[in-house]
């Protein structure tokens, strides 16, 4: 591989949505022109926080790979695989498992947040405290130049160099790699409640969702609150549906905030515009991950290619980690 080389992947919980789309595939997509790229189904991830009921997670590796084919995740570009294929996920864990300290791991910023969160989950296990470990085993086993980032997301990048680090000290070589973060501009697109986007508060519109759920789904959506009727003027630097054009119809921003300010119209009005706009912007996606989802083999196809240049990769990399460890 020429260009520098990219990790990233997302956890098979459920359906794929608007703000996938926005915070990460938009993203992905793009990168492909400029980096090698690895895209990670991280199903082990998934396992631990849906280990109740992991029934689910094969349907939704299989949903979720089709959203990417549809959304411009091109398998001859791109690396496309499911995390528990390649057994050196695992293996590089429990190396890291055994050198990483447990405060590194007790003091992720988003450990007790996630806890609390998800409490029906129960997610206060074992598996839970040492994910940032395999994360960084992830990132590792394909000797990643760049993971891409938001802001928030630096400290779990940052112990995952920490760790690389750890074992390039202890083993007095430099055999692993540091990643270095790819900083994206993370926007603020939240969910239609104003909550962030999230299966478990089902306030998000799907990636193939049909045309009379977004209709409902963008009606029942919070709007300037200040506003109690058409002839009040708005805000909308403060209103969910404004944001939404940013996205899908930013050529309208200008216009709708026009209206909005001279209350010209009224917000009922303006969700139609938005949900129509959505409606534009998912129709194709919809017909063509449909086209997609109904060529099983051809999807499968991909994520088998794409798990033997996943396995032949890790297990270079863990073949120099044994050496170096003399294990």
């Amino acid at each position: 591989m020429s260009k520098k080389i990219i990790l990233s992947g997302m956890r098979p919980t459920g359906k794929l949505h608007l703000g996938h789309w926005v915070g990460a595939l938009s993203n992905w997509v793009s990168l492909q022109d400029s980096y090698d790229c690895f895209f990670m189904v991280a199903d082990w991830h998934a396992l631990m926080s849906e280990y109740k009921d992991p029934s689910t997670i094969n349907e939704s590796t299989f949903d979720n790979v089709c959203d990417w084919l549809t959304c411009g995740i091109d398998p001859e570009r791109s690396v496309i695989f499911v995390q528990s294929q390649v057994k050196e996920h695992l293996e590089l864990l429990m190396i890291f498992s055994a050198l990483v300290p447990l405060g590194w791991l007790s003091r992720c910023p988003t450990f007790k947040e996630q806890v609390q969160q998800l409490k029906d989950k129960e997610i206060n296990t074992y598996g839970f405290l040492g994910y940032p470990a395999l994360q960084a085993a992830d990132i590792a086993l394909y000797m990643a130049d760049c993971v891409p980032v938001g802001e928030d997301q630096l400290p779990h990048l940052e112990l995952t160099r920490e760790i690389v680090r750890r074992f390039n000290f202890i083993y007095a070589n430099e055999v692993l790699k540091e990643p270095q973060p790819l900083l994206t501009k993370a926007p603020r697109f939240l969910g239609l409640d104003l909550r962030k986007m999230s299966k478990s508060y089902n306030n998000y519109i799907s990636l193939d969702e049909d045309d009379e759920e977004i209709d409902k789904k963008v009606s029942s959506m919070i709007t300037d609150p200040a506003r109690k009727t058409k002839k009040d003027p708005g805000h909308p630097e403060i209103c969910n549906v404004y944001s939404y054009y940013s996205f899908f119809s930013p050529e309208m921003k200008q216009d709708v905030y026009k209206w909005c300010t001279k209350a010209e119209k009224g917000c009922v009005e303006c969700k139609k515009i938005l949900s129509g706009a959505i409606k534009e912007f998912i129709a194709p996606k919809r017909e063509k991950k449909m086209e997609i989802t109904a060529r099983k083999d051809y999807v499968y196809d991909i994520l088998d290619q794409g798990r033997k240049k996943a396995q032949a990769f890790a297990a270079k990399t863990m073949k120099e980690v044994r050496a170096v460890m003399k294990f």
